[in-house]
């Protein structure tokens, strides 16, 4: 057997594999622009961060076109847009809102269950996508609440950032329940992730 070439694996890489990639790069910049305002406390590095989820989102829909465009559509390709999307559309958006004052343990838990629901979600997807394709190339209807849409969240935190609704100042206040701390903003989180994993159908455009 002869040597595999040197990148092998990137030389099978379809152009939409590579937009896929752009999508996992955006949620990781966001990540490192998340903890530069944790260091800083500038605001202008949570905005840029919540700037760069809308920018994955695009990456993320001109991926898909592109691969039903090409008819290059792949398992692999399937799977490396998931694990994009939970970076960009479930851990950021936990650690923007974490960041911008969701820091209460009630906050904390509901934070992790909300990206748990999301990986969840990816993963129930991957394992059906063939049957809800009905045997065609695209996916008829998504069943729960696709993760990209919490980019909604982000743009709502991007509103309170903007007018310096961050900390002691979040949107909703602060409750506090059994000693520990809860800011009602975070019950949104706990919203997305539970339409996430539910069994809404969803018809896809």
């Amino acid at each position: 057997m002869s040597a595999p070439k040197p990148f092998s694996m990137i030389r099978e890489f379809h152009l939409a594999d590579w937009f896929t990639l752009g999508n996992a790069i955006c949620g990781v910049a966001a990540l490192f622009a998340t903890m530069s305002y944790l260091q800083t406390q500038e605001s202008w590095h949570l905005l840029l961060a919540c700037g760069l989820v809308p920018l994955a989102l695009i990456f993320d829909m001109l991926d898909g076109r592109i691969a039903r465009w090409r008819q290059a559509s792949s398992a692999m390709g399937r799977e490396l847009d998931s694990l994009a999307d939970v970076i960009s559309f479930g851990v950021v958006p936990a650690a923007i809102a974490y960041a911008a004052g969701m820091q209460g343990l009630w906050d904390r838990i509901i934070l992790v269950f909300f990206v748990t629901c999301g990986v969840s979600r990816l993963a129930r997807y991957n394992v059906t996508a063939e049957q809800l394709s009905a045997g065609t190339d695209k996916v008829a209807y998504f069943e729960g609440t696709p993760i990209p849409t919490s980019v909604l969240l982000v743009a709502l935190l991007a509103a309170g950032i903007w007018q310096g609704a961050v900390g002691p100042t979040l949107w909703g206040g602060v409750v506090e329940l059994g000693g520990y701390r809860l800011h009602p903003q975070a019950l949104l989180y706990l919203l997305s992730g539970s339409l996430m994993i539910s069994r809404i159908r969803i018809p896809k455009l």
